[in-house]
């Protein structure tokens, strides 16, 4: 079983792909990113004899945007995830998700024991209010109207000088997001996630994730290119959720 497909729920067409026979594996990428970024191209899952299926977000990718400026919310994102599921006839799958994939596949989770046969957590970043923070939105918004405004250039001139070691990571980090804001057939739709995931819950607070009922792997990140995602996090979500997996 293997190709691309379209499907529309609630006026959104989610864009994706699926390969492999076997067990379910749906891949969930982060904000900005598309549905390339989580494994990068690796077909180990797919040889390893499962049903790999990856889709771009709304607004993301190939995907259309949302109906609405502000229907980029855990709980659309989740919603959406669902709508995957039931319309390719996957009653439990693996999920796997990256930053806002991550805090994706944890909302349906927890709405939806029933159906998460497992989940990898990837470089989670939210932590409950201090994800939130005046400090943190006003550097989301930034980023959203510098795209709005300029496009790629905009963005990239609206992020900095990445805080990283040597100049030429710096221009690494630089190449990275140009490639993939590069992806998006929809600019103006991913400035309004920019703007709207960052101020969004995927739960109250870390302690909800107790409630988790599945096989769990949590993966953080020491990358110093990557300090939206603080592995101390990571560390929180793998203490929290019971029997986790830290790595």
């Amino acid at each position: 079983m293997a190709g691309e497909f379209e499907l529309t729920r609630d006026g959104v067409t989610l864009s994706g792909e699926e390969a492999g026979e076997g067990p379910a594996v749906v891949l969930l990428h982060g904000l900005t990113a598309a549905r390339r970024y989580v494994v990068m191209g690796s077909k180990r899952l797919e040889r390893g004899g499962h049903r790999v299926v990856s889709y771009d977000a709304r607004g993301h990718g190939r995907s259309s945007p949302a109906p609405a400026a502000d229907a980029y919310a855990y709980e659309d994102l989740a919603q959406d995830l669902g709508g995957v599921l039931d319309e390719l006839g996957i009653e439990r799958a693996v999920l796997a998700g990256a930053s806002m994939g991550a805090h994706t596949l944890l909302r349906f989770a927890l709405a939806h024991p029933e159906r998460a046969a497992g989940l990898v957590v990837i470089t989670p970043a939210y932590d409950g209010e201090r994800a939130i923070s005046d400090e943190r939105l006003e550097r989301w918004d930034r980023l959203a109207d510098g795209l709005r405004r300029g496009g790629i250039d905009g963005f990239v001139e609206a992020y900095g000088d990445p805080q990283v070691d040597t100049p030429e990571l710096a221009r690494t980090v630089i190449t990275v997001i140009r490639q993939r804001l590069a992806l998006h057939e929809h600019l103006d739709a991913l400035a309004d996630a920019l703007t709207t995931v960052p101020r969004s819950r995927p739960f109250a607070a870390v302690e909800d994730l107790a409630a988790i009922d599945a096989p769990v792997a949590v993966v953080g990140s020491n990358d110093g290119a990557d300090p939206e995602h603080p592995f101390a996090v990571a560390e929180a979500y793998a203490d929290t959720i019971p029997g986790a997996l830290g790595a």
